[in-house]
């Protein structure tokens, strides 16, 4: 009698992974052909068009002060930008997977409030704020802080954009992992500290590799938030997605799409990093759920 649901169970999940051939045909037809359309033809387009006018051109284009400068003005960001997010990352997700406190579901929702609110709506929230007219503005002005149109108000609006990655990423990791281990290493007698470095950061290390890159992909391509605050001040404010949108208005498709060749490599290198810290973070996870 105790096998009965098991066997329904078992029949209902093979009728499920068994569709006819003809609906599994059509389903598969359908998302190739949506990424054929909508990834792989526009991204064989920049490349294509890149190197359009030859090597000489697209290494001219690369090593032009202008991109340089809105290359350096990108790593600059996400260097300050990605330890920023990774610090609050760790921080937010040991905090509400590991203790439970009022406000709990608060902290939650304001780190999703990126996700549902428009990279060029925060970018103006920061103009808003901080701008000449702003609430700020006057007293910023009379202490010759300027944020806006130039790089802190940048990283501003790459902070605000990118800092829920690293956190959404560790939040459901450590709270499938539960808190066993570090009771047990409190138990026995360590530190905080120790239980950080030597229980915790071990366990989430893949996680967290994952939530950098996803955090740092999206600092160096972001491009709304990052173009309201930035007054495109050509060789001082511009990053790379704001080069590339200049050249391409200035009908020098040419270089623009050599430069938005180089975000495009990155894409395609964190692609990769995603697929192999996904297979990690599922091993791990395999592992943990395999009875010892």
């Amino acid at each position: 009698m105790a096998s009965t649901p098991i066997s329904a169970s078992a029949r209902i999940q093979h009728r499920v992974r068994t569709e006819p051939f003809w609906v599994r045909m059509t389903l598969l037809t359908v998302a190739f052909a949506f990424l054929l359309g909508f990834l792989f033809l526009p991204l064989t387009v920049v490349f294509v068009q890149a190197f359009s006018k030859g090597w000489s051109v697209y290494i001219e284009a690369l090593l032009e002060p202008n991109a340089l400068l809105a290359a350096r003005l990108t790593l600059l960001t996400a260097l300050i930008a990605v330890p920023l997010n990774l610090v609050f990352g760790v921080a937010a997700a040991w905090s509400i997977a590991k203790f439970e406190f009022k406000g709990k579901s608060l902290l939650i929702t304001l780190i999703d409030l990126p996700f549902s609110v428009s990279p060029v709506v925060s970018g103006l929230i920061y103009v808003l704020m901080f701008g000449l007219q702003g609430w700020l503005g006057p007293w910023l002005q009379a202490h010759d802080i300027k944020l806006i149109f130039a790089v802190p108000g940048i990283v501003l609006a790459t902070l605000f954009v990118t800092f829920p990655f690293v956190a959404r990423e560790l939040i459901p990791l450590m709270q499938s992992q539960g808190t066993e281990e570090e009771e047990a290493a409190l138990v026995l007698g360590a530190s905080g500290w120790q239980i950080f470095w030597h229980v915790t950061l071990p366990n989430i290390r893949w996680g967290l590799l994952y939530g950098v890159i996803l955090c740092n992909a999206r600092a160096m391509g972001e491009f709304g938030a990052v173009s309201v605050v930035s007054g495109h001040i050509r060789g001082l404010t511009n990053t790379l997605p704001l080069h590339v949108e200049i050249l391409y208005n200035e009908y020098n498709s040419a270089a623009a799409f050599a430069v938005a060749s180089l975000l495009a490599s990155l894409a395609l290198v964190t692609l990769a990093l995603k697929s192999f810290f996904e297979w990690h973070l599922k091993e791990d996870a395999t592992l943990t759920e395999t009875p010892s």
